[in-house]
């Protein structure tokens, strides 16, 4: 039997179904217009706060303003009230020489150095660079750069003074046996070498210093190698890999891992994104990764990745805990802003941001073993040495 509703009603319904829409749309609009009235007050009261602060300075100040050095620390102030530890403002210079070395080059004389006791030790020397022919050695110490003493103004600093312009002459104070001399280096551009492998009899190794735009490129190179040397498994070395680009880390993990969903990231709002989905080609061997303490950011999501998705053994210590996502905003006068905007980790596992990744195997470096990389030995090397033992264990 049909039942016949009659037009009044229909109109009442229709009536009271577009009250309660008008009402929810009304709700969320006001909701929306409160947060950007908030958040105009809020800039406000800043722009005021700075415009209040500046008034002052200007009008009593006893010296003159230098403009450009205040809008740097204006800038630089802001991004340390994001409270943000990852957070950085680079100055249009500072930015460029970063673009630079995400690009995977540097400007500087062709040598890796570590920190000793406050000065500047050479770990190594390339070879055809403007090092090698000023007769920089692997072990000199550099007390001086350009006559300013490395312990007046820091390790840092030091080290980013001998790179400098390109095509400029560094002069450097070099202690070597007891005695100080000066050697004189051209800076030039050159390609960051961040891979570096040999075979240690039927294993490969394979040591990241690093993840920039060319890493892949010298990755695929070091896998290959090894691989067709016959290796039976493949050591990878990420100690004191601090990260670098998440692009770059996702192409090696390709290269490595089967065909899957592998990397995620989460944004504010908790929204996931997949960001790399593996191919079906992969590296058909047994993988053992070495960390430590210094392990961070896209090293660590190598590491996650290979154990989940590989069942590579690692062994080392503890890694740092990054599993962050920073992005890079430049402004318009070449100067630039980075932040966090997500965390990020495998499809399989947690998200290890400030945990960090406990090895299958831990085991602290050997005290007289303090060059990882590029300078690769089993001997005095004891968590490669664990490595090597652990890999004849994987099948």
């Amino acid at each position: 039997m049909n039942k016949k509703v009659s037009l009044g009603i229909t109109i009442s319904l229709a009536a009271i179904t577009a009250a309660i829409t008008f009402v929810i749309t009304m709700s969320f609009s006001l909701n929306l217009f409160n947060s950007k009235v908030s958040n105009v007050k809020e800039r406000e009261e800043v722009y005021t706060k700075l415009s209040e602060l500046d008034s002052f300075a200007r009008s009593r100040y006893i010296d003159d303003i230098d403009e450009d050095t205040l809008m740097t620390a204006i800038a630089r102030g802001y991004v340390n009230g994001l409270d943000d530890p990852y957070a950085r403002y680079y100055t249009a210079e500072e930015y460029a020489t970063v673009k630079l070395g995400n690009e995977g080059y540097r400007i500087g004389i062709g040598c890796t150095v570590t920190e000793d006791g406050g000065y500047i030790r050479v770990v190594s020397v390339e070879e055809k660079t403007s090092a090698e022919e000023g007769g920089l050695l692997a072990g000199d110490i550099i007390v001086a750069v350009d006559d300013v003493d490395v312990l007046s103004i820091g390790y840092q600093e030091a080290v980013a003074k001998i790179s400098g312009e390109e095509n400029s002459i560094v002069t450097l104070t070099v202690r070597r046996d007891g005695e100080d001399s000066l050697i004189y280096c051209t800076r030039s551009r050159s390609e960051i070498k961040s891979v570096y492998s040999e075979m240690l009899d039927d294993i490969g190794y394979v040591s990241i210093s690093e993840f920039n735009a060319l890493t892949f490129q010298q990755f695929q190179v070091a896998v290959d190698t090894v691989v067709n040397a016959g290796a039976k498994g493949i050591v990878f070395d990420v100690r004191n890999n601090g990260g670098g680009l998440l692009t770059s880390v996702n192409e090696i993990i390709d290269y490595l891992l089967p065909e899957g969903d592998i990397v995620k990231t989460t944004d504010k709002s908790g929204v996931s994104t997949i960001v790399l989905t593996s191919d079906k080609q992969e590296i058909k061997l047994p993988m053992v990764v070495l960390t430590n303490s210094k392990t961070a950011s896209a090293a660590e999501l190598f590491t996650a990745a290979l154990r989940d998705f590989k069942g590579a053994k690692t062994v080392g210590v503890n890694t740092y805990g990054k599993g962050v996502v920073q992005e890079t905003f430049v402004c318009s006068d070449g100067s630039a802003i980075k932040f966090t905007t997500a965390t990020y980790s495998t499809t399989k596992s947690e998200v290890f941001d400030g945990v960090g990744i406990k090895p299958d195997f831990e085991l602290a470096a050997s005290e007289s073993k303090t060059d990882i990389y590029p300078n690769a030995t089993l001997e005095g090397d004891a968590q490669l040495q664990k490595a090597i033992e652990v890999m004849g264990t994987i099948s």
